[in-house]
């Protein structure tokens, strides 16, 4: 496809390449380098369905022979290829293979249907989808021929039997190792570094998908902030995230090449087992949104040994409660805080060498390179501790979305991006999300932050996570409304106990959550975001149904 790639101000990229936030390195360099490097690392999939254990020189070999063949299929630098995969081996060789290629790579999580999926076939105009015949509840194959006459970009589908080694396919598609070539005489591509390398969709906090085009240069500026955070442990991380997102993929796929270790993924998230294999291989983990650490860290099964291979970790995507920071300090955990986006992957940040107030409460100041601007409705800045709208620029900085309309809508002439975000600026420059736009609830006129009264909650004893969230009221407009999930065996609060809580804590009485709700899970996004327009849109059915 020709996409509107946006044009990075000479000015901006004289001072991004000047001070090395960008280089010519592509992701094709980054990925034939670390494989050669890291031959006999490991590769492991830890599975109760498929695990598997693997060294990345095989790995490599197995990419080296997949490019081979589309290649001979006629897929060439700059096509687009998707893939939809558990965390499985061949989601790494995909990955690899993708970068030897040089074609535009559109990673989907696994758990999307096929309205989501033909979807994004649909506007990236795939010309490739490697995906899996079954995995959980999930039937990939089924629907398959029916996306298919809407879908003539999509030449060739591959798939993996991960359910069954040997699936029945629909007309039209092949055993993914039927693709196979002789990949001892391929030539990596050479892309301009300047080219589209991923287009990751965003994860769905909203109704519709949006495709975020990402470059090999600002995929490299990510790589440079993730670097100078120190987010990535000395020891190897076993990653949960879906290798379909770009927390995953970026994490689970590319990161250990770059710190020359071995990868370990799990393709379900069992604190448990991931508790089990931590003792095993000596690997850390709990990085990422707020769940993946507490998840363990609730676990019964969890022990110091544990909290000492933890070591440290990076938070983001998610808010992360200031009980949940001095709780990780508290067991000699050193915990750090950041904010980004799929669209501004590392906006704010800090290093674990920050000090402690920064780290633990704060989502950190602005990355090197990276500009961040609080706005308020008329556009004018806001000053310390006022709320206003994050608009940023950066070297990883995403160039633009599949759809011209919504890149105009979000970033103006002058490369500043929109996130949509509401965050306050501390007097050391330091800024704290509080909000979204679209994530406010207007009781009566008057705004509640669902963040400060989540924040509140989650100190209640028995008490896991809490999702706040607007609810209808036929007086007020819209009322707060508290999901909770509690701690294995821990009953839930009633409204009094809340309500006598948060007197205690001083919350004005007007923000207080005037229904409680419990759920055994929340739907989340792939990052492990709670994904509140789910939780709303319950609401909303149950009054319709009363």
């Amino acid at each position: 496809m020709e996409w509107r790639l946006r044009e990075t101000a000479p000015e901006l990229r004289d001072w991004y390449r000047r001070d090395g936030y960008w280089t010519d390195a592509t992701l094709t360099d980054l990925v034939v380098d670390g494989l050669e490097r890291n031959r006999e690392r490991e590769f492991r999939v830890w599975s109760r369905i498929r695990p598997t254990r693997d060294r990345l020189g095989d790995v490599a070999a197995r990419a080296y022979a997949l490019a081979a063949g589309l290649a001979r299929h006629g897929v060439r630098e700059g096509d687009v290829v998707a893939f939809q995969l558990p965390n499985c081996v061949e989601a790494g060789i995909t990955f690899y293979t993708a970068a030897l290629l040089g074609v535009v790579l559109v990673p989907v999580v696994h758990f999307y249907g096929h309205h989501e999926l033909g979807y994004i076939l649909d506007r990236t105009e795939a010309r490739v989808l490697i995906t899996a015949d079954a995995f959980g509840h999930i039937d990939y194959l089924a629907g398959l021929e029916q996306l298919r006459p809407a879908l003539p970009a999509l030449e060739t589908v591959a798939v993996v039997g991960i359910a069954d080694p040997d699936p029945a396919l629909p007309a039209g598609a092949v055993p993914l190792a039927s693709l196979a070539g002789d990949g001892g005489d391929l030539t990596p591509a050479r892309p301009d570094p300047d080219a589209p390398a991923v287009i990751g969709f965003t994860s769905g906090t909203t109704a519709e998908p949006k495709g975020v085009i990402h470059t090999h240069r600002t995929i490299g500026g990510e790589l440079h902030h993730m670097t100078w955070m120190g987010a990535m442990p000395a020891r190897p991380t076993l990653v949960g995230a879906p290798v379909g997102h770009a927390i995953g993929m970026q994490g689970g796929l590319l990161g250990p090449l770059l710190r020359d270790m071995s990868v370990h993924l799990q393709d379900v998230w069992n604190p448990g087992d991931v508790l089990r294999a931590m003792e095993e291989a000596g690997v850390t983990a709990g990085s990422g949104s707020t769940y993946f650490l507490t998840s363990l860290l609730d676990h019964p099964d969890c022990t110091p040994r544990h909290h000492e291979l933890i070591g440290s970790v990076g938070m983001g995507g998610s808010p992360v409660p200031a009980a949940v920071a001095d709780r990780a300090e508290s067991l000699g955990i050193s915990l750090l805080r950041s904010y980004g986006s799929t669209e501004h992957p590392s906006t704010t940040g800090s290093r674990h060498d920050a000090a402690r107030e920064q780290r633990l409460y704060t989502d950190g100041t602005p990355m090197p390179g990276v500009e961040v601007r609080l706005l308020d409705d008329d556009g004018n800045e806001v000053g310390v501790g006022e709320p206003g709208e994050i608009v940023s620029r950066g070297p990883d900085l995403f160039v633009c979305y599949t759809e011209p309309a919504l890149t105009k809508a979000a970033i103006d002439d002058d490369g500043w991006y929109a996130s949509g975000d509401i965050g306050v600026r501390d007097e050391r420059g330091a800024i704290t999300i509080t909000d979204r736009k679209k994530d406010v609830i207007i009781r009566g006129g008057e705004n509640i932050s669902a963040a400060e009264v989540e924040e509140l909650l989650v100190r209640m004893p028995g008490v896991a996570e809490v999702a706040v969230v607007a609810a209808p009221d036929e007086r007020l407009g819209e009322h707060a409304c508290a999901y909770f999930r509690m701690t294995p065996g821990a009953p839930p609060p009633d409204l009094g106990a809340v309500r006598a809580h948060l007197e205690t804590a001083g919350l004005a009485r007007q923000k207080w959550p005037e229904e409680l709700r419990v759920a055994d899970e929340f739907p989340r996004t792939a990052s492990g975001k709670v994904q509140k327009y789910v939780l709303r849109d319950r609401i909303r059915q149950r009054e319709l149904r009363e």
